[in-house]
């Protein structure tokens, strides 16, 4: 059997694959109940499986093909981090931003804290900066205008 690390980095490679599936169902049994996401652009943590499901609800419906590439992952006492790579087509509103069509990327540093065999609480820090540039519309310059 293997060690407590290798475990929690097998559960998160389980939870990436179900995310890229879209199997939110299967995504939110691998939270611990008292599920703590802590998110850029929000000053107090937000708590309980239906917060991490609707925003993950939110991204698929902005990016229906969403591809999740883990580039790197390794852990420590109970701590996982994770640099991962999300592609997609930006077929829906997102932040307010009407679909585009546009082929997005971003890349996103998260750590996850395990307890037990569940996930109990998450740090992301996703290049929303990136991914904005790439949906919003470029203001028109006085030569363009």
């Amino acid at each position: 059997m293997g060690t407590t690390i290798e475990k929690n980095l097998a559960m998160l490679r389980t939870a990436y694959r179900q995310l890229e599936q879209a199997d939110l169902d299967a995504c939110t049994a691998m939270l611990a109940e008292d599920f703590i996401a802590n998110v850029p652009g929000v000053p107090d943590p937000l708590y309980g499986r239906e917060a991490w499901r609707l925003g993950a609800r939110a991204m698929w419906e902005a990016f229906p093909d969403l591809q999740i590439a883990v580039e790197d992952m390794f852990g420590a006492g109970d701590r996982v981090a994770v640099r991962v790579h999300f592609r997609g087509t930006h077929r829906g509103a997102f932040q307010g931003v009407a679909a585009t069509g546009r082929r997005v990327g971003f890349r996103s540093i998260e750590i996850y804290r395990i307890e037990g065999d569940k996930i109990a609480e998450e740090w992301v820090a996703p290049d929303l900066i990136s991914l904005m540039q790439q949906i919003t519309p470029a203001p028109l310059t006085a030569a363009q205008g």
